[in-house]
């Protein structure tokens, strides 16, 4: 398990490497053109499936784009279930991520990388820095209300709709196919 973007520091470990930007970054965040070249070439994160990128209550390391993959952004209870929030892709961007930069505050999920899943890492200051630009501060508010909006469609449907309609729902979203486990569903539902 190695914390790439929540916790103390960024260490070296296998199965990750380091490299500067593609041109990937620019292709998946457009919003990036506008910034000074210094910002759009931060050093890309690549980690295996099952790598703990932040746990709720870690300090915020930085504004994390993902360029290739998914992570898979939860909370959990102090009984062990299990609620998924979102999963975010390339050209999204980790609410829990970006809130705990404008508040100045810790990390309130945990962040696990679905598969194989590269990132960039934009470090708080220079996060802070892209603001400034109109293009990217449109796109990252921009997606904050889209991500927003889905959270409240999410405390709605857990709220308002049967388990069985939230259930058939899932399944079908899954495809004719379903690759998961009872109790994968049962963390994406929020149920036991």
């Amino acid at each position: 398990v190695f914390m790439a973007w929540g916790g103390p520091a960024l260490p070296r470990m296998a199965g990750m490497s380091a490299a500067p930007a593609p041109t990937a970054l620019l292709d998946r965040y457009p919003c990036v053109s506008g910034l000074p070249a210094r910002l759009r070439h931060q050093p890309v994160l690549t980690v295996p499936a099952g790598t703990v990128l932040f746990r709720d209550g870690d300090p915020c390391q930085g504004f994390p784009p993902v360029l290739d993959g998914e992570v898979r952004v939860s909370r959990a209870a102090p009984n062990g279930r299990e609620l998924e929030l979102y999963r975010v892709v390339p050209g999204e961007l980790c609410l829990v991520s970006s809130a705990a930069l404008f508040a100045g505050q810790p990390l309130g999920a945990r962040g696990v990388a679905v598969g194989p899943t590269t990132l960039a890492l934009l470090p708080p200051g220079a996060f802070r820095e892209a603001l400034a630009d109109a293009g990217f501060r449109d796109y990252v508010l921009g997606l904050y209300a889209t991500r927003l909006a889905d959270l409240t469609g999410l405390i709605e449907a857990i709220a308002f709709q049967r388990l069985d309609s939230r259930l058939a729902a899932a399944l079908l979203g899954h495809g004719p196919a379903v690759q998961a486990t009872h109790q994968a569903l049962a963390d994406e539902l929020g149920t036991v």
